[in-house]
């Protein structure tokens, strides 16, 4: 049973009368499964070089394994478009289009093959190696990009971070100001001391008496927090480790802090080029990532019709001639639309190369396509198209 998350590609053979085979199922489908008109439409499978058996056997094996790496591709973009867009909803259905449009109305609305980009005179494994390369590279170019993005994100929130939290962790740097300490004095120094609120009576009794040589009455009340209160204190250089391990043992934070403008200044810099970077590089891979899956999709979708119109040869055999229908069931109906699939093309049981024994053309199967027999088989070829973008 097709999954109920996913819109179907569907082949059979083409018959007499392809429009009548397909207003008849449209019908059926609207009439018996309520199914939307816009939910069903044509896709147009060209006629390929079918090559030797041997040669749709590999492939048949093959093509799993890449659409599944295409699918995971697709995903990715989508993923990446999610989370630049903070997982909005509204905002990712503006950018999961193909060529502007939706996937919806790309795969429902008349579905052709790409002639300009994939000429179908070359043999299937050369188109399906031409789609291959071109996934390998967007996925590629994608892991670059969101690479480089996420190294400077991850510079910028550390960067940031610093700027956050209490002040006994935080930067201290857009905190204090040139005149809370003392500049250029051999002998004096001042320190930089975040205490916890509840010591604040502890400190303002206790500090002169820390070392032997605090600067009386030099305490002064910076800024606080809700839980610590940033104190500045005279000392001399002497005593600075003495004092440090006096305040450790009395639960008071010597920050490590040397004023330096150049150096406020060049940590500000940073930051507003990392923000900046990181904008630019933000638009840079939502740019790329939009358009990635209108690529990917459209790469992903034309490779699912090529394995159409192999299992359709291995299935049905010659002439390779087959229509094609694309199926959005709606979870509510889509156990109602699978039977009526069924019930239609249930003619097609004897023409199935599987229930006839084995036979393409005439030829027996021999060797590896026995793997291929024992897969699960509907009268017609059915494959998938997930809704990776809900």
């Amino acid at each position: 049973m097709p999954s109920d998350q996913s819109t179907w590609l569907i082949a059979v053979p083409q018959g007499h009368d392809p429009q009548a085979t397909y207003q008849k199922l449209a019908t059926k489908l609207g009439q018996q499964a309520k199914l939307p008109s816009r939910n069903i439409g044509q896709l147009a499978i060209p006629i390929f070089k079918t090559g030797t058996l041997d040669s749709l056997i590999a492939l048949s094996e093959d093509l799993p394994k890449q659409e599944s790496f295409f699918t995971a591709t697709v995903a990715k973009n989508v993923e990446t478009l999610r989370n630049l867009l903070n997982n909005d909803p509204a905002k990712l259905e503006q950018h999961v289009l193909v060529d502007e449009q939706s996937v919806d109305t790309y795969l429902l609305n008349g579905w052709k093959w790409n002639e300009d980009r994939y000429d179908v005179q070359k043999s299937l494994r050369e188109l399906v190696n031409t789609l291959h390369k071109e996934m390998t590279s967007i996925d590629n170019a994608m892991k670059a990009k969101l690479n480089n993005y996420n190294l400077v994100k991850g510079s910028l929130t550390q960067m940031q971070r610093k700027k956050a939290g209490n002040l006994s962790i935080r930067s201290l740097a857009d905190v204090v100001s040139k005149d809370d300490f003392i500049q250029d004095s051999e002998y004096l120094e001042t320190l930089l001391v975040a205490v916890p609120k509840s010591l604040t009576k502890d400190w303002n009794d206790k500090y002169e008496r820390l070392a032997s040589m605090v600067v009386p009455r030099t305490s002064t009340l910076i800024t606080t927090d809700d839980e610590y209160s940033l104190f500045s204190v005279v000392i001399f250089r002497r005593v600075h480790d003495e004092f440090v391990q006096k305040c450790r043992e009395q639960k008071f934070i010597v920050r490590d802090f040397v004023y330096s403008e150049e150096e406020i200044a060049k940590q500000q810099q940073e930051l507003e080029i990392a923000g900046t970077t990181a904008k630019e590089l933000w638009t840079e891979l939502l740019r790329l990532a939009r358009t990635n899956f209108s690529e990917s999709l459209q790469i992903l979708v034309h490779l699912k019709v090529i394995r159409l119109f192999v299992e359709s040869v291995l299935r049905y055999g010659l002439p390779a001639e087959y229509i094609g229908f694309v199926v959005k069931p709606e979870p509510k109906n889509v156990k109602k639309v699978f039977n009526i699939l069924q019930t239609q093309f249930a003619y097609l049981s004897s023409r199935s190369s599987v229930a006839q024994g084995g036979k393409i053309g005439g030829e027996e199967f021999i060797g590896e396509y026995q793997t291929l027999m024992d897969q699960e088989f509907f009268d017609f070829i059915l494959y998938e198209v997930p809704w990776i973008v809900t």
